[in-house]
């Protein structure tokens, strides 16, 4: 997937970013870059590759440290929303921002 400079322009207006023509081609051959480099790791057959809890136990067995799954805060929602301008169904309105 490669990226032009109208695609750089148009992620740099949507993060409100103000780049030169010079910041613009040195983040254009960034981004390109980055998915080269996520469009090989793609490539790469990972079938029967077991997920690793933790990269240290590709080298050393490694024994899970797991707590309890339990209950530790009390809800306080109502009480955390208090100051919101706007709350419905117990979720915070706020204005759109994505166009």
């Amino acid at each position: 997937m490669a990226l032009n400079p109208q695609d750089v322009g148009r992620i740099a207006h949507l993060a409100r970013l103000e780049l030169s023509a010079a910041e613009e081609a040195a983040m254009l051959q960034q981004l390109n870059a980055f998915f080269g480099i996520v469009e090989r790791m793609g490539a790469v057959d990972t079938g029967g590759v077991e997920p690793l809890y933790t990269p240290l136990s590709a080298v050393q067995a490694v024994a899970l440290r797991l707590r309890d799954d339990v209950v530790s805060e009390h809800d306080e929602r109502e009480a955390n929303q208090k100051s919101a301008p706007v709350v419905e169904d117990g979720l915070f309105l706020v204005p759109k921002v994505i166009e």
